[in-house]
């Protein structure tokens, strides 16, 4: 995924500089003639260093072309990231894709990432085929829900994963995982479970429900979320779950970073509602800028507003191209408007992009202007669990 990147030490090896070249120039071009040109022979580049494992060097061309041309960085990112989720990149006669259905959820409990069963599995294949793809695509479903933890690490994991997956979607099979070799799950309010699963078809032949003829993507979202979510919220209980579309494996993953922030701040003044039993005209939003070389997050304290303890805080950070710090904070007060809180304070001076030293949580800003632990504040356990829509 396209993310700010983080400074390496100079210095290009000959393919880094070649990868630098080929991204430049298919930036600069002023043709589709001209763009065939470097397109081919960036996806040979990409190709070989993916069969490689040679991410750094990826990553070291990256970072040249994010401090050298924004444009020929998201040329090569979005190269990287076509080859790296296409696991028919090596055939001719068949277009084979990794493809991510995430969903947004929070609880006050523990969210899981659980194995499916084969009658989950089985019910998911009815459901993407009817409402999310194509006829007559071919399909391998992943037997897992999977925490962001769990995903595949860079471009060349992404790449074994989708061949593995693509292999199994080419036989109309799914692909099974063993839970137990995961990675173990961060736990938050919310967060995101993602399931995967890999498509093929003939080359050139629809994949999506939208790309046919009548096709449309609000229509096959509706019908997913009605009918797919159905079937994958019991998968999650005690939890609040929201389907986002399934998509090409960045693509959805970037569209699920992208709404999984507005999502935080609803799940936090619902979560807020039934802890504290304060509702959202109760509670008081302080918003400050966090910086470390340049501007990277939005932080939010949440306070009852009687108070002045941040009793819980959400981190809302900067995605893609975004730097414009006046049009994120808009969104983000226009967030906390739509959810029921009028009481909003933004402070305007930099904060550093500081940790609690003990526990590593991110501080949040206080109506004082500090940065600072957020701590619930005491009250007698809730017995019995609630389901949380």
């Amino acid at each position: 995924m396209k993310r700010p990147r983080t400074k390496r030490r100079s210095g290009l090896g000959p393919d880094a500089e070649r990868l630098v070249w080929l991204a430049n120039g298919l930036a600069e071009s002023g043709s589709r003639a001209e763009d065939r040109f470097w397109e081919v022979r960036l996806t040979e580049q990409i190709d070989q260093l993916l069969d490689e494992g040679d991410e750094d060097t990826i990553n070291i061309a990256l970072d040249q072309l994010y401090a050298s041309s924004l444009t020929a960085y998201d040329e090569l990112a979005d190269f990287v990231e076509s080859r790296a989720e296409n696991a028919g990149r090596k055939r001719d006669d068949e277009d084979v894709l990794l493809i991510a259905a995430p969903m947004l959820s929070w609880s006050r409990y523990r969210i899981p990432a659980p194995a499916l069963s084969s009658a989950v599995l089985a019910n998911l294949r009815v459901h993407l085929q009817a409402h999310v793809l194509a006829d007559g695509v071919r399909l391998s479903v992943a037997n897992c829900l999977f925490s962001p933890d769990q995903l595949p690490v860079g471009y060349c994991n992404t790449a074994r994963f989708a061949e593995d997956i693509g292999q199994a979607a080419r036989l109309d099979q799914d692909l099974e995982i063993d839970a137990g070799s995961l990675a173990e799950t961060t736990q938050f309010l919310s967060d995101t479970r993602y399931l995967l699963f890999a498509v093929a078809v003939a080359r050139g032949k629809p994949m999506f429900r939208w790309q046919e003829n009548g096709g449309d993507r609000e229509h096959a979202l509706t019908q997913w979320r009605n009918q797919g979510g159905a079937c994958l919220v019991p998968l999650l209980p005690g939890c609040a779950v929201e389907v986002v579309l399934p998509d090409a494996y960045f693509a959805a993953s970037r569209r699920a970073d992208r709404e999984s922030r507005a999502y935080a701040v609803r799940a936090s003044v619902a979560f807020l509602g039934t802890a504290l039993e304060a509702p959202a005209s109760h509670l008081r939003a302080v918003i400050a800028p966090f910086h470390d070389t340049q501007l990277e997050e939005f932080r939010i304290g949440l306070t009852l507003k009687e108070g002045e303890q941040v009793v819980h805080g959400i981190v809302w950070p900067l995605l893609g191209a975004e730097d414009d710090g006046a049009d994120v904070l808009a969104q983000i007060e226009a967030t906390l408007r739509e959810c029921g809180v009028t009481d909003i304070v933004s402070l305007d001076h930099r904060f550093p992009m500081e940790y609690c030293d003990d526990c590593g949580a991110p501080l949040y800003p206080s109506p004082d202007g500090e940065a600072v632990h957020a701590e619930l504040p005491e009250t007698p356990s809730d017995p019995m669990p609630r389901h949380l829509h």
